[in-house]
């Protein structure tokens, strides 16, 4: 009988941060993948990479930095073009995508029902994190964001690519909706509801409008508690661990656990980050207001606190 070679027969010695044996898994990352553990799926035909880096003060910022280089076989998922569509001054600045163009842009891209997609950006999982949500809300359960980004790429030794994949797939992406999302409406037919919960994921400052530098009204929806997204990562710009997210939400929450938790910051973007540091913390009944702050001050019938 052949013998197995010696990095099979390491591999079968190793157990990783989720805890299974790599070798033999068919593991589906769901919230969080590290990168330790990317290496393993980077090559498998139903793996499919998306860089997510994006600034908001520079539209050009992801796209440039995607060809200085990238996590190989990355392709590049622009947050104006492919993760939102046009906006028309009443939906927000990063409106949902088209649906029907999203799903043909996935299907393109190689994404079917089967794929395992992993999406980063190098803002602790801020604008990746927009993708993950996109992909529940269609009901693809395998998508994880890489935790701490292409910093921790790079830290571990992995290599950057120069190169573009190919994105002519004749795949087809089939959605299946989840109710996860909601929208202005619900939010006004339910500020008094008390077993609805507002989180508002901008930093406290602009949560109550002191300093308000990217929309043109300050301040918060009534009733909104603040949780600064940035608050879910450690020093390094990980995740922190579960039981310590779950100890930040239960602390910020209280007796609200049970309620039903709408995120929001100011575009619909980083209240996204919100939702998957819940998941990982085991928390669940999240719910998104993709307009969030800057398409609700579109309408000035629509009340706003400073406190």
């Amino acid at each position: 009988m052949r013998r197995a070679s010696w990095f099979t027969r390491y591999l079968r010695t190793q157990t990783f941060t989720n805890g299974i044996n790599l070798i033999h898994h068919s593991y589906m990352y769901t919230t969080l993948i590290e990168s330790d553990e990317l290496p393993f799926i980077i090559d498998r035909p139903n793996t499919v990479i998306f860089d997510c880096r994006h600034e908001l003060t520079d539209s050009e910022y992801g796209i440039n930095s995607y060809n200085k280089g990238h996590i190989p076989n990355a392709i590049f998922a622009s947050m104006d073009n492919s993760l939102s569509q046009k906006t028309n001054g009443k939906n927000g600045r990063h409106p949902l995508p088209e649906l029907s163009a999203f799903t043909s842009w996935l299907g393109v891209c190689g994404v079917t029902q089967s794929t395992q997609v992993i999406a980063y950006d190098d803002a602790g999982g801020a604008y990746a994190s927009r993708l993950w949500l996109l992909l529940k809300w269609l009901s693809h359960d395998a998508v994880a964001v890489l935790n701490g980004g292409l910093q921790a790429w790079i830290s571990q030794g992995g290599n950057l690519a120069l190169d573009t994949p190919n994105q002519n797939s004749s795949e087809t992406f089939e959605p299946e909706f989840r109710a996860i999302l909601v929208d202005s409406d619900f939010i006004l037919q339910h500020l008094d509801d008390e077993q609805t919960l507002v989180v508002d994921a901008r930093s406290n400052d602009r949560f109550h409008g002191q300093n308000e530098s990217i929309d043109p009204i300050a301040g918060h929806i009534p009733g909104a508690i603040n949780r600064f997204f940035k608050d879910n990562l450690d020093s390094t710009g990980k995740f922190l661990a579960a039981k310590d997210l779950k100890k930040a939400f239960e602390a910020i929450l209280g007796d609200n656990l049970e309620k039903t938790i709408i995120h929001q910051c100011g575009s619909g973007v980083t209240a996204c980050h919100n939702l998957l540091a819940m998941e990982v913390a085991g928390i669940k009944n999240s719910k998104l207001y993709p307009g969030s702050w800057s398409e609700w001050i579109s309408d000035p019938s629509r009340p706003i606190s400073n406190d």
